[in-house]
């Protein structure tokens, strides 16, 4: 039996966050598996991806976990509706005077933006090649 082989990425700093963004682009977030939990300061995303690790292309649950998250806004995101489902593009890091801004940029304009003065995000799979 092969062993399945689940990739956990962490990342602190530019470089890092640009690898967990190009394996999480073209991933689908359902809006229910969006989770901030404040008082720990953390942003969880569950998402569906397709691995770009290997060869053979298949889908993958993964977790995005952002820690030290002060803050979080979102712009066109309908957060009653339920069954959405956003389409992640891209995850971008901007830094502020002394605070970075993590935004996910989704299509059809909609983003969320974290604010922290840490950057720790870890990328971590779950299970793959589910139907």
């Amino acid at each position: 039996m092969e062993k399945e082989y689940l990739a956990k990425i962490i990342a602190k700093d530019k470089q890092g966050l640009q690898i967990i963004s190009a394996c999480c682009s073209n991933a689908k977030v359902h809006i229910s598996n969006i989770k901030y939990l404040a008082k720990n300061k953390i942003f969880l995303l569950s998402l569906e991806r397709f691995t770009r690790e290997e060869e053979k292309n298949f889908k993958i649950k993964s977790i995005c976990k952002f820690e030290f998250v002060d803050n979080v806004k979102s712009k066109n995101i309908n957060q009653k509706d339920r069954d959405l489902v956003l389409d992640l593009i891209t995850i971008d890091l901007l830094k502020s005077e002394k605070n970075f801004e993590i935004n996910l940029i989704f299509s059809n304009n909609a983003y969320i933006t974290l604010s922290t003065e840490i950057v720790e995000v870890t990328l971590e799979d779950q299970k793959k090649n589910y139907k």
